[in-house]
């Protein structure tokens, strides 16, 4: 029996219940946490902007929005130097060269992937941390734009020069570099985002086959993955405390956002110090069709009776054969996995308040 199912894990974080919404699959809609837990800072004066931009990102409009963010940005008075990437994961490559001031901002043209792969080339560079980024969302999930209340170009690139600041925690995540069957050492990356093992990384690796299929090759993957219902042993250790046993899937989240627009994790906030992992242990497929239809629902997974939720400094996931990984959307790695948070690492450029 695992540490968990004996009751000796950590102790899970209960949500109360939303009692003005309606009960959709047998539960409220659970309280979200704040996105933010600290008060926000003034934007200063800073002058130059590092565009990186991810023409493939979102449907390859990447290059058409990067050059309308250079143009508003340098109306605004700002000198922009515009970079643009040729191949995954040359934006860290680019962003780690970079020799910068300690004011500049580094501002990303694309979804989570391409923040993640930037913010990792300048922690790279910097690892102090310390660095100012801005969003200008242009991928095709934008769960981190989500969180920040970011929808246009204008919007984005007025945040980014009369907007607030706010600290943004990050995750150091090592793992083996690769997709099982085709390792290549170690490797770290640092996430904003969010990490997923399991049930989750199956469906996206399956809807990567079926890329013909568009947007809907997502939901297919997720119904393939949850029919397959794969048996997955991992020991799965929080802030030094073991857990063994089969498990459908791990959630790990910096952001409350994740996937295609989907509300993971209600208790998550970006500069708590601490990020969240929403534990699905082994189901039955009803009872993963289930937790799945309450996740679409507002979040409300968390009061599934095969589900718990966790807060954490430390975490490592370990299996017997090397297990998919993805991080910040990517699916760029492989157990065992270890990952420290890194409070208040960089700071990000929002919306003001009203």
């Amino acid at each position: 029996m695992s540490n968990d199912e004996a009751g000796q894990g950590p102790v899970a974080l209960s949500f109360e219940p939303d009692l003005s919404t309606k009960q959709k699959k047998g539960a409220h809609k659970p309280i979200y946490a704040e996105v933010f837990t600290q008060k926000p800072t003034k934007a200063g004066a800073n002058t130059r902007v590092h565009l990186l931009v991810n023409p493939f990102a979102g449907k390859k409009k990447g290059r058409e929005i990067g050059e309308h963010a250079k143009s508003l940005l340098e109306e605004e008075g700002k000198n922009v130097d515009i970079h643009f990437s040729d191949y995954s994961g040359h934006l860290s490559e680019i962003a780690q060269e970079i020799h910068a001031a300690d004011d500049d901002i580094f501002a990303v043209v694309g979804g989570d992937g391409s923040l993640s792969e930037v913010i990792t080339g300048r922690m790279n560079a910097k690892p102090e941390g310390g660095d100012l980024f801005a969003l200008i969302p242009a991928g095709t999930g934008n769960s981190m734009a989500n969180d920040l209340r970011l929808t246009t170009t204008e919007q984005a690139v007025h945040s980014l020069v009369h907007g607030a600041r706010q600290n943004l925690d990050l995750a150091r995540v090592e793992m083996v570099n690769g997709l099982p069957g085709s390792e290549n050492g170690r490797t770290v990356r640092y996430s904003h985002n969010l990490v997923t093992w399991g049930l989750g990384v199956d469906s996206t690796l399956k809807a990567e086959k079926m890329r013909w299929m568009g947007p809907m090759r997502y939901d297919v993957g997720i119904l393939m993955a949850i029919m397959a219902n794969n048996r997955r042993h991992a020991t799965l250790t929080i802030d030094g405390v073991e857990m063994k046993g089969d498990y459908t899937l791990f959630l790990i989240q910096n952001s409350q956002t994740g996937g295609s627009m989907l509300p993971l994790a209600p208790g998550a906030s970006l500069d708590d110090g601490m990020m969240d992992v929403g534990i699905l242990k082994k189901m039955t497929r009803r009872d993963v069709l289930k937790a799945f239809g309450m996740l679409k629902n507002e979040g409300r997974h968390v009061f599934h009776p095969r589900v718990d939720y966790h807060k954490f400094r430390t975490l490592s996931i370990e299996t017997p054969a090397p297990a998919a990984i993805n991080v910040d959307g990517e699916n760029i790695g492989s157990t065992p996995l270890n990952m420290e948070v890194l409070p208040g690492a960089v700071q990000i450029c929002v919306p003001h308040s009203e």
